[in-house]
């Protein structure tokens, strides 16, 4: 058996009861040593063979899963975050699927997650944003054209900039093309619940400035919008007096 587990967004309490349960039961754990805080390690019992897939092809690591299944052993596959955000899963799972493997998976909480708790921000304000566009930059892995930054930015919702740090530069020009002014509030989150996390407040136009003069340059988050730094916003209608719900009558205030 083989669980794909969420780590979490770097913390090593962050992770799930369940996710923190299979990790004390493996037999086998290959984590994404890259991206994965090895504290998470700590959970694993004595015994247990822990491999680092950063240095490690996707044969390798399938290799490592039908051995430990031939042996009748439980693997945990440790991912950064939760793994079907950037995890690369669905190209493990059916591989064990062509093997006859079982697995399952354990969610996690995402880092665009632990950004937004870094900073205390509610993604989806109303009146100023109630969706959220997880995406990256093309590099050297590209993004479908369909999804470029520029057609995201048009929708002027809550942007969360995922494996982008080293292209500031260009992503600050591409969102501006793509209709967000250099003044929109912005914020870049490095290692976000981590225990050296940094957080930074500024704007599109000074992302990349942010990051330099920071020295940062890797494992961040930018988030993009209104979001990121609101200065106003309307008022839930989810808790007010007036506004009835399945579980409250909404009673009319009087004027004063």
């Amino acid at each position: 058996m083989v669980h794909f587990v969420g780590a979490g967004p770097g913390a090593p309490d962050l992770i799930t009861l369940r996710g923190k349960t299979y990790l004390e039961q493996a037999d086998v754990i290959i984590y994404a040593g890259s991206l994965v805080n090895p504290q998470l390690l700590d959970y694993a019992k004595e015994g247990c063979q822990v491999y680092n897939s950063a240095k490690m092809t996707l044969e390798e690591v399938l290799e490592v899963m039908e051995q430990a299944e031939q042996a009748g052993k439980v693997t945990v596959r440790l991912h950064t975050g939760d793994p079907c955000i950037y995890g690369a899963i669905r190209e493990q799972m059916d591989e064990l699927d062509r093997m006859g493997i079982s697995y399952d998976s354990c969610p996690g909480v995402s880092s665009f997650c632990g950004a937004a708790a870094a900073l205390n921000l509610e993604y989806t304000l109303p009146d100023i944003s109630q969706s959220v566009i997880i995406t990256r930059m093309a590099g050297r892995t590209p993004v479908p054209e369909k999804e470029s930054i520029e057609s995201f930015a048009a929708h002027q919702a809550t942007m969360v900039i995922f494996l982008s740090t080293g292209m500031l530069e260009e992503l600050s020009r591409r969102l501006i093309e793509g209709g967000y002014t250099a003044d929109t509030p912005a914020a870049i989150v490095y290692k976000a619940t981590w225990e050296d996390e940094k957080k930074f407040v500024c704007t599109v136009g000074t992302l990349a400035q942010t990051a330099k003069e920071n020295q940062i340059t890797k494992t961040a988050l930018m988030i993009i919008g209104e979001a990121a730094n609101a200065s106003h916003y309307d008022r839930s209608l989810l808790y007010h007096p007036e506004f009835t719900t399945e579980f409250r009558e909404g009673k009319k205030q009087k004027e004063q």
